[in-house]
């Protein structure tokens, strides 16, 4: 009786030390949940910048209009007959110097 109290124990333990620590284990279970919940934030902002990307895309490809206004944006190009101001703010202005 003492041989069956004995190997039902060791089992019990056995099967615990898996639940708690082992593979799949409730920590591993909740370490991934996390992992698996930072990728999904990671994906949909992915996703965000990629929708962006396409928007800017047919814009360029769809008329003048979108490349107008990124040469004017990235390159500060203006059109004849344009007058460009720019404004500085003074706290940059006293900081450059």
């Amino acid at each position: 009786m003492k041989w069956l109290l004995a190997l039902l124990s060791v089992m019990l333990i056995a099967t615990q030390f898996r639940l708690w620590v082992g593979e799949g284990s409730l920590a591993e279970v909740t370490r991934l949940k996390r992992e698996l919940a930072e990728q999904r934030k990671k994906n949909a902002a992915l996703l965000r910048e990629n929708r962006q990307l396409l928007r800017e895309v047919r814009s360029l490809k769809e008329g003048t209009d979108g490349v107008e206004a990124k040469a004017r944006y990235d390159l500060g190009l203006i059109k004849e007959g344009e007058t460009l101001f720019i404004f500085l703010d003074p706290e940059e202005v006293k900081k450059r110097d």
